[in-house]
C-alpha cells in the first residue's frame, strides 16, 4: 500500500506537467489560432465571437484558471462541428480504442512470447535463426504499407473479412493483427534476450535435477523469473498502442480516438483535439504507474527499494 500511494504522488506532478502543456497546446501554433481555424476568409466579427467563446480574449492567467476550472468540471469544452460536448464525443470513442488495443496486445502476446522462449531454448540453432528472420521482417514493417497489404489480399482479393466500421469479431481481427505485428517482434526479441540471461541461472539446473519437464522449466522457472523486461515492453507498447492508433484505426475506418483526432484535425476543432490530445496524454500517464505495480506484483524487491 505505501508503494501505491508514492507512486500515485509522483503521478501528480507528471500530471499537472501533462495538462498544463495540454493548454499551452494552442498558444504554441504559429500565427494567430482563431484565423487558423476560421480559415482568412472569415468576418472580423465572426473572429472575434470565437475568440470570446473559447476565451482567448482573456489574459493567459486567466485563461489557465478557466481551464483548470473546467477541467475540475469535467468540461473540457464543446465541439466546433457538433456542438456536443468534448468528454462526451471522446467516451464514446474510448471503448472502440480500448477494445483495438487489447485485442492486439493479446494477439501480439500470444505470438511474441512463445516464440521468445522457443528461441532462447533452441539459440543459435535453425529455429533460432528462422524467428529471428520473422522479427526482422515483422519489424520492418510499417502499420500503414501493411494495413492496405491486408485489405487488398484478405478484404478485396478473397472477400473473407470487412474493413468499415466496427462490428463482431471478423471486424476487429484485420486492424488487430496489423498492430500486432511489429510489437509481436519487440515481445519476442525481449523475451528471447531476457531468456537467454535467466538461462545462465543455477535454479534451472535445479529444477532439472528434481525432474521438472522442459516445458515447466522454461515457461514457469525460466520465464517467471525473466517477465521484468517483458512487462516494461508491455507497458510501453500499451500506452503507445492505446494513444497512437491514428494511422491504424483512420485505415480501417475504426471509429476510435485515433479517428476522432484526425478529425478534429482535419476540421481545425481546436477544442476537440485539445480533448483528444489531454485524455491520452492522461492515459499514457496512468498506463505507466500501472507498469510500476506490475513489477512491484512480479518482483518484491521493487517494493522493499
Amino acid at each position: 500500500m505505501t508503494y501505491l500511494l508514492r507512486r500515485l504522488v509522483m503521478t501528480l506532478p507528471v500530471l499537472f506537467g501533462v495538462i498544463t502543456m495540454t493548454f499551452l497546446l494552442i498558444h504554441f501554433v504559429p500565427g494567430d489560432p482563431v484565423d487558423i481555424m476560421l480559415g482568412d476568409q472569415a468576418s472580423a466579427m465572426d473572429k472575434q465571437a470565437l475568440r470570446q467563446e473559447l476565451g482567448l480574449d482573456q489574459p493567459l492567467a486567466a485563461q489557465y484558471g478557466n481551464f483548470w476550472s473546467g477541467l475540475l468540471r469535467l468540461d473540457l469544452g464543446r465541439s466546433m462541428q457538433s456542438k456536443r460536448p468534448v468528454l462526451e464525443e471522446v467516451a464514446e470513442r474510448l471503448p472502440a480504442t480500448v477494445e483495438l488495443t487489447f485485442a492486439a496486445m493479446l494477439l501480439a502476446s500470444l505470438i511474441g512470447l512463445p516464440l521468445g522462449v522457443i528461441a532462447a531454448v533452441r539459440r543459435r540453432g535453425w529455429v533460432d535463426r528462422l524467428i529471428l528472420f520473422w522479427g526482422w521482417l515483422a519489424m520492418s514493417t510499417p502499420g500503414f504499407f501493411l494495413g492496405p497489404m491486408l485489405i487488398l489480399v484478405f478484404a478485396i482479393e478473397l472477400d473473407l473479412f470487412p474493413v468499415s466500421e466496427r462490428g463482431g469479431l471478423e471486424h476487429l481481427i484485420l486492424p488487430a493483427v496489423t498492430l500486432a505485428w511489429s510489437l509481436s517482434s519487440v515481445l519476442m526479441q525481449t523475451t528471447r534476450a531476457s531468456m537467454i540471461e535467466v538461462a545462465k541461472e543455477d535454479y534451472l539446473n535445479t529444477a532439472r535435477a528434481k525432474g521438472a519437464s522442459p516445458f515447466r522449466v522454461w515457461f514457469k522457472h525460466a520465464l517467471g523469473n525473466a517477465l521484468m523486461p517483458i512487462i516494461t515492453v508491455l507497458g510501453l507498447q500499451f500506452g503507445a498502442l492505446l494513444t497512437g492508433t491514428v494511422i491504424i484505426e483512420t485505415i480501417y475506418d475504426w471509429p476510435g480516438l485515433g479517428t476522432l483526432l484526425f478529425q478534429g484535425i482535419q476540421q481545425r476543432n481546436y477544442p476537440l483535439v485539445q480533448g483528444c490530445v489531454l485524455f491520452t496524454a492522461c492515459i499514457y500517464v496512468l498506463v505507466n504507474v500501472a507498469t510500476d505495480l506490475a513489477y512491484a506484483a512480479a518482483n518484491p524487491k521493487v517494493r522493499l527499494s
